[in-house]
């Protein structure tokens, strides 16, 4: 029998303007509660940790939300239908975005999009590698703006937005709303959205998730510094800063922070940036959802939570939400 041509990862780059990041980051670190986006942990170092993170046993989201796949999967994949283009905000080669590549029937295309390079890369072609019968196109770029989705050989009947993990809980809530917005213009008519959204729960559950007895977590947060230093020519020091992970439950989320150990300046782009000691700089707040919350948050965005499932211990949900 005559096997498919591997196919090959075309990469689709988007203009990110380097001198914007730059910009972004001085204006976080010139703010009195200093604050660096989450989108500066994932260079290709910072994807690998968090791959490492997701296999912890302290880290209940990924292996919770694997097994809510595993028993909803032939569900999912008739409420997607047939040729679907999956477009996944963020480069995932794991075993859940393999579940969907494998099981969505005669899919059009899988559109990964990310603002990591290497990593987007390396994750594209192995699963076009490992899945010849679907078109896989990467697409580098800012999730967080909407951009121009690449057009793939077969024409798909609709759009399917993924978002797994926990991702939309590191944003705040106008910044989630916005994230929304970008996923409903990206879903387009009669489009749909999979997301994993985390659960409020015990706190000792949550905080136990993001300071991990192996370090790899706090290596995870550090690491921003590192990008930070090679992509823009900071001379941050990491031994002079330690990871911080407490769950506020005013606010409901884990705020994650870089700790500075001492009075200190650090350079980038031309700014000195002073820290005292015990000064905090927020790298990621990790939002928990009740159903209900989430629910109106999509609902304000333009969709609609068609179907929720949970496991047993209501950890972690996956919604299938219809745009309106």
């Amino acid at each position: 029998m005559c096997q498919p041509a591997m196919r090959e990862a075309s990469l689709t780059e988007q203009e990110n303007s380097a001198e914007a990041e730059l910009d972004e980051i001085l204006d976080g670190l010139s703010r009195p509660q200093k604050t660096l986006s989450p989108k500066f942990f994932y260079d290709a170092r910072g994807s690998i940790l968090f791959d490492a993170i997701c296999e912890l046993p302290e880290y209940y989201l990924t292996r919770t939300e694997l097994s809510i796949m595993q028993m909803t999967i032939d569900e999912i994949t008739t409420l997607v239908g047939p040729q679907a283009s999956l477009i996944e905000f963020g480069s995932g080669s794991s075993l859940k975005t393999r579940m969907l590549l494998e099981k969505l029937d005669r899919l059009a295309a899988y559109v990964p999009v990310d603002i990591s390079r290497e990593h987007l890369l390396s994750a594209a072609e192995s699963l076009a590698a490992d899945y010849p019968a679907v078109e896989v196109l990467p697409l580098l770029a800012d999730f967080m703006q909407p951009f121009e989705l690449p057009n793939p050989n077969v024409m798909p009947l609709r759009n399917i937005v993924y978002f797994p993990g926990s991702t939309i809980g590191n944003y705040s809530p106008e910044q989630a709303h916005s994230l929304l917005q970008v996923m409903h213009v990206e879903a387009g008519k009669d489009g749909a959205l999979l997301i994993g959204v985390d659960l409020q729960k015990d706190t000792a559950i949550i905080e136990r998730a993001y300071n991990d007895k192996a370090g790899v977590t706090a290596e995870f947060n550090l690491n921003m510094l590192s990008r930070i230093n090679h992509d823009f020519g900071a001379n941050f020091d990491l031994n002079l800063f330690r990871h911080s992970a407490i769950y506020n439950d005013e606010y409901g989320r884990v705020e994650l922070n870089l700790i500075s150990e001492c009075e200190q300046t650090v350079l980038i782009g031309g700014r000195s940036i002073h820290f005292d000691t015990g000064e905090a700089l927020l790298t990621e707040h990790s939002h928990k959802y009740t159903l209900e919350q989430f629910s109106g948050m999509a609902d304000r965005a333009g969709f609609v939570v068609h179907k929720v499932w949970t496991d047993p211990e209501q950890l972690f949900s996956i919604q299938y939400c219809l745009r309106v």
